[in-house]
């Protein structure tokens, strides 16, 4: 649920920050200008500390200098005005630290001949870098020289910046999903992107399939510690760097629906945190133009579910994590792969309902081509103590269906076997794929439940799926009814479906073909003809039967 602050204005704008590189160069660009280079520069604290930004130079001599700054300049200085006692001159060096500068020059050679030991220590305990200037050099050139850089990479992070804008207000403009506005963030900053919930649940990642691991174990508790590290929380409105995390939320209207994450990168020109927060906007954006509707639950989860269906994950351990940082307990969990036909189901349903039930779920919609009636695909997450016997089955299936019984009298509920890791989920989910392609029988009244335990021999092609005996088997067996539909827009295998279906019973057969006795009996005898087979045989249609199970199976 999005976090709502009342006591703010209601507004949608450039979330406020604490962290900000705008472009501006970092004390080590400055020591490398040839104007500084010509003053033989020598480093005596540098390090971390040449990494601060430089947002003017600023030249004074004067021991009361510090009052006068902001933060953030690169102070030159012949040290002319300086104290003389060690202690007044501890105190000026440490309160030049407190002001933020970015760093001291000193040129030796005016007052000077040598660093004091007392400045290069203070210096050093404070974390403020210190350069010595070796050859006298006039301040007024190094000055234009810092300018001239600090004004041109601010010119070309204000060209940045607007570049950045109008990508991501046009995407926002465009209704692109939440995904894909990640995608882009990714590329743009040339980092791992992740957009969080307020739970810190993952709801859209963009990241390199080698580092899902490494990054989405504990993915909750690493991202808690890194809001708190720094203060962030849930009520926060700052930008933050945790553990080299930059961290920027997403917030309009005073309301907050999680937080944008992007991993160590490369520098950009308009400044990395300007490129989150316009990510930001944009996704805050869709939030507001979506209303009440959780598209980022739905996108999210499709394609994460889509993602692990057709394999396109580098390991189950990384694969693992990705789903535990999601929402989806993996490690001591009671897994089941679930498909739902018969009536719409929203990511959002399966998830209350396995709430309801003590677990977890993620849901998305059966890829294309996958299974021919619109159908969700529920990866179901229980706690160990909690079985999935009839009766929670079908009061998860009341619940799918929030209340509306015209539709649970619809649902059908394809279950797949218990799974104990997420490779046997995955088999799972496919044996339930493979249950939803059967016909229903509806033996009574409610929520039809079907379960893989109940189907040995389908439980046994899924498991043999990639064996190439198996699939040898199925297309000798089938061939010439595959070529004759392919060739003429038949329905054979549809035909042979019903017959095996319906053993024994060619009216209940002719029935599910949709096809009157005459044409179904002409069709029967096609298909002898073709196979060359007796189809009254039983050894025959166990053969095909097993055939038939093989391709379907195949036809992910």
């Amino acid at each position: 649920m999005a976090d709502r602050r009342e006591d703010e204005t209601n507004r949608t704008d450039r979330p406020s920050h604490v962290v900000h590189d705008d472009g501006l160069p970092t004390v080590r660009e400055i020591v490398a200008l040839d104007a500084v280079v010509d003053g033989v520069p020598e480093v005596l604290v540098g390090g971390d500390a040449l990494h601060a930004r430089v947002r003017w130079a600023h030249v004074s001599d004067s021991p009361g200098v510090a009052r006068l700054l902001d933060g953030g300049e690169l102070l030159l200085s012949t040290g002319a005005g300086w104290p003389t006692d060690l202690g007044e001159l501890r105190a000026f060096i440490e309160g030049l630290a407190a002001v933020g500068i970015s760093g001291l020059v000193l040129e030796l050679g005016v007052h000077y001949r040598y660093v004091p030991a007392v400045v290069e220590a203070t210096a050093r305990e404070r974390g403020l870098a210190l350069i010595a200037l070796h050859r006298e050099v006039k301040f007024v050139t190094l000055t234009e020289a810092v300018h001239s850089r600090i004004i041109s990479e601010q010119t070309e992070a204000l060209r940045a910046r607007d570049e950045v804008r109008e990508r991501f207000t046009a995407l926002a403009l465009r209704g692109s999903p939440a995904d894909f506005i990640v995608q882009q963030l990714a590329q743009t900053l040339g980092a791992a992107v992740v957009l969080e919930n307020l739970a810190h649940e993952v709801v859209a990642a963009e990241v390199p399939l080698a580092a899902e691991e490494d990054l989405f174990t504990r993915w909750e508790a690493r991202s808690r510690r890194a809001h708190r590290q720094h203060g962030q929380g849930h009520a926060g409105s700052r930008a933050a760097a945790a553990d080299e995390w930059l961290i920027v939320p997403v917030e309009a209207r005073g309301i907050r629906w999680g937080q944008l994450v992007a991993l160590p990168g490369p520098a950009h020109p308009a400044g990395r945190t300007s490129v989150l927060e316009q990510g930001a906007i944009a996704l805050a954006l869709g939030r507001l133009a979506d209303g009440d509707a959780d598209e980022w639950v739905r996108i999210g989860r499709q394609r994460l579910v889509d993602g692990l269906l057709t394999g396109r994950f580098a390991g189950l351990p990384g694969a693992s994590a990705r789903l535990e940082a999601a929402g989806l307990p993996i490690d001591g969990a009671r897994l089941l792969g679930v498909v739902v036909t018969g009536a719409a189901v929203t990511a959002r349903a399966a998830d209350a309902a396995a709430r309801e039930l003590g677990g977890r779920a993620l849901a998305g919609a059966a890829p294309d081509g996958v299974l021919t009636a619109p159908a969700t695909i529920v990866l179901l997450s229980l706690p160990d103590s909690r079985s999935f016997d009839d009766a929670a089955a079908r009061a998860f299936a009341r619940s799918l269906a929030g209340g509306d019984a015209s539709a649970a009298e619809r649902l059908v509920l394809s279950v797949g076997s218990e799974a104990a890791d997420l490779d046997e989920l995955l088999a799972s989910a496919q044996e339930a794929i493979d249950l939803a392609r059967g016909p229903v029988r509806r033996a009574v009244r409610g929520p039809v439940l079907r379960r893989a335990d109940e189907r040995p021999l389908m439980r046994l092609v899924t498991a043999l799926r990639d064996d190439h005996r198996l699939l040898e088997h199925g297309e000798r067996m089938l061939t010439p009814l595959v070529e004759y539909d392919l060739a003429r827009g038949g329905d054979l295998l549809d035909v042979l479906g019903a017959v095996l279906a319906h053993p024994g019973n060619r009216t209940a057969a002719a029935a599910a073909s949709h096809l009157s006795r005459s044409v179904f009996y002409q069709r029967l005898a096609l298909i002898a003809e073709l196979l060359g087979a007796d189809l009254d045989d039983g050894e025959t249609l166990t053969a095909l039967h097993l055939a038939l199970l093989v391709r379907r199976s195949a036809m992910r």
